[in-house]
């Protein structure tokens, strides 16, 4: 197990973090509309598309309280084991 944690991990470790510095470092040397970031599709605006709020949620005010009911152990007189 000490080999492990003392050779392989750490050899893991950094080569993940050399293989993402290859990948980060790759773009600069991208075309200049290759190293742009993907673009994003304007939404649609159709009626379908936008979502309606309901309006017969309670607000917070006038939501009632919920709470748990207090559970109370029953406790063993001081003299008695």
């Amino acid at each position: 197990m000490a080999i492990f944690r003392q050779y392989i991990l750490p050899f893991i470790i950094v080569l993940v973090f050399l293989v993402s510095l290859v990948a980060v470092t790759a773009r600069a040397f991208l075309p200049g509309d290759m190293a742009a970031p993907a673009p994003i599709e304007e939404p649609s605006q159709t009626k379908a598309a936008i979502p309606t709020v309901p309006t017969a949620i309670p607000t917070p005010v006038e939501a009632p309280l919920v709470t748990s009911p207090v559970v109370e152990t029953p406790q063993q007189p001081q003299g008695q084991s």
